[in-house]
């Protein structure tokens, strides 16, 4: 059972041939997903109102929801980027080796640095910067605190560890 992949207005999605996309994920419209990137089950990634770019080696876990605001903001989120599961993004910017926590919310015009991270459950409201080396929680979210090391060194591992697993998934299909 393929993921589905669905054109909208004659754009269909670019999956690039290394990335892994779960059969019971959903891929619409103007998407292009980079090598090596992994989406897993359940997740809806709908570019049908605005662009949206996620990059190499990034996850996207289960259940999450991206999408973007119509003629303002696409959703792009760069390379080695970590999502956990059930994230909601939506017309925001993710940089490169950003982190976002489980069941996270962020929205429209929100950049999450390289290096930073969003805490779990933590809502990131339009046009926030989540900085390099901090992190954010709470709804609404805010600085919390700076990243210790051992956060720092669960970002550096998360990455692999997804595109380990996703290989694995790739070798084990039809």
């Amino acid at each position: 059972m393929p993921a589905l992949l669905l054109p909208y207005r004659g754009v269909r999605p670019r999956i690039d041939a290394e990335a892994f996309v779960a059969p019971t994920a959903t891929v619409i419209g103007d998407v292009i997903v980079g090598p090596e990137a992994n989406i897993w089950f359940g997740c809806i990634v709908r570019g049908d109102v605005h662009e949206i770019r996620i990059g190499a080696r990034t996850n996207i876990q289960d259940g999450t929801v991206i999408h973007a605001t119509k003629h303002e903001n696409g959703t792009y989120i760069g390379a080695d980027v970590s999502v956990g599961h059930r994230a909601l993004l939506h017309g925001c910017t993710l940089e490169d080796g950003a982190f976002v926590g489980m069941n996270a919310v962020v929205m429209d015009g929100a950049v999450v640095e390289g290096g930073a991270m969003v805490a779990a459950g933590a809502l990131v409201t339009p046009g926030k910067r989540v900085a390099r080396g901090e992190i954010w929680a709470g709804r609404p979210a805010q600085y919390w605190r700076p990243l210790a090391e051992k956060e720092l060194a669960v970002l550096a591992r998360t990455v692999p560890r997804y595109v380990g697993l996703a290989k694995d998934y790739k070798d084990d299909g039809p």
